[in-house]
């Protein structure tokens, strides 16, 4: 069997770039509404403590003046084991913080609340302590005890 070949339809294809300009223009729409959403968060910058070694020995006397608020998984802020209302725990911190320069406070949330629910309650925290307030988490061992 041998097929036979026109030499009339034998002319070169032609590409059609519309379809192909209206994919590139949904990929471009799609990155700048992406870029635009992204660039508009706002960020709390968290510093990360560094790693114990054997030779740094913790300071005992910054563990007592420890100034912890925790959050149980209702979101109630809890201080020194006794609930508390966020005037007065605004007017705690401040009284804390002027105390000394190295007074930090720390908050140590639940690990069942949301984590916007800590991030803005921390933000909160950061308006009035600055960069002296830390998140703190327990470990998983000690939860289970």
């Amino acid at each position: 069997m041998r097929f036979r070949r026109d030499t009339e339809d034998s002319s070169i294809p032609t590409i059609d770039l519309i379809p192909m300009l209206t994919v590139m223009m949904g990929v471009l729409a799609f990155f700048v509404v992406i870029s635009v959403s992204l660039g508009s968060e706002q960020l709390i910058e968290v510093d990360l403590p560094p790693e114990p070694s054997e030779d740094t020995p913790i300071a005992e006397d910054s563990v007592k003046e420890a100034f912890i608020v925790e959050m149980d998984a209702s979101g109630q802020q809890i201080l020194n084991g006794q609930p508390i209302n966020p005037e007065q725990l605004i007017a705690e911190m401040e009284a804390y913080l002027n105390s000394t320069q190295e007074s930090i406070v720390y908050l140590v949330p639940s690990r069942e609340l949301p984590y916007e629910q800590v991030m803005r309650f921390l933000g909160d925290m950061r308006s009035v302590g600055g960069d002296r307030v830390s998140l703190a988490l327990e470990d998983k061992e000690d939860t289970a005890d």
